[in-house]
């Protein structure tokens, strides 16, 4: 089920950007910069968030994930006449954040020494998003959201050992985010955006999920075709 959700939505990114690049019906602003077009890019950046494993015992932990990520991306845009832009955009980042996070007790005690706690580590994420934003000839301020989804391993750890296997699963959520892009040239774009994620929770044990929600911020630069 969730490799159908992935699969349905890189096919409703690309299927979007085919349908609007076929729209040929709305009038474009005479002038300035147009925003309509393909475009491919690569993008880097530092990602921060939270972890929570709950148990239906109480037990529970929130590891503090934090490190870098980078990928690709691609989207295509359309500027309509009032120079409000639509698109789609896909991407998938590799990335090596992690964070370890003490257990507590049902009474958010935490548990005496030797620690024992979990460890999360986000290996890879990707979402696939509509965006609207408008133009002000070569800038274009812009929000986007869709769904997001996340490689995830989970597992616990004892005074620094291994206590239970690794648990890992492709978590699939929400993401929600705002950027600026500026054209440096007629097909040279950089940007800056700032996105939030919820990743969602998978289940750990039959007693015990896991949960990650993420904050961070890319820096990309992309060719428009």
């Amino acid at each position: 089920m969730r490799l159908m959700t992935l699969g349905a939505a890189w096919l409703l990114a690309i299927s979007g950007g085919a349908a609007l690049a076929a729209d040929a019906t709305s009038v474009q602003p005479a002038g300035g910069f147009n925003w309509t077009g393909g475009y491919v890019g690569v993008q880097a950046g530092h990602l921060w968030g939270t972890g929570r494993t709950t148990a239906e015992t109480g037990w529970n932990s929130e590891p503090d994930v934090d490190g870098w990520l980078g990928g690709v991306y691609v989207g295509y845009n359309h500027q309509l006449a009032n120079q409000v832009v639509i698109g789609v955009e896909a991407d998938l980042t590799v990335s090596n954040a992690e964070g370890f996070g003490q257990a507590y007790d049902p009474w958010g005690v935490p548990l005496p020494p030797p620690v024992i706690g979990d460890v999360y580590e986000l290996n890879w994420s990707g979402a696939a998003r509509v965006k609207a934003g408008y133009a002000m000839d070569r800038l274009l301020p812009y929000v986007a959201g869709g769904i997001a989804f996340a490689d995830v391993n989970v597992h616990a750890i004892d005074d620094g050992l291994p206590i239970s296997p690794i648990m890992s699963d492709t978590m699939v959520g929400w993401t929600l985010g705002a950027g600026i892009e500026y054209a440096f040239t007629d097909n040279l774009i950089g940007r800056v955006e700032y996105r939030y994620t919820d990743f969602g929770d998978f289940d750990l044990t039959p007693i015990a999920t896991a949960e990650l929600k993420t904050h961070d911020v890319r820096f990309g630069v992309a060719y428009k075709f």
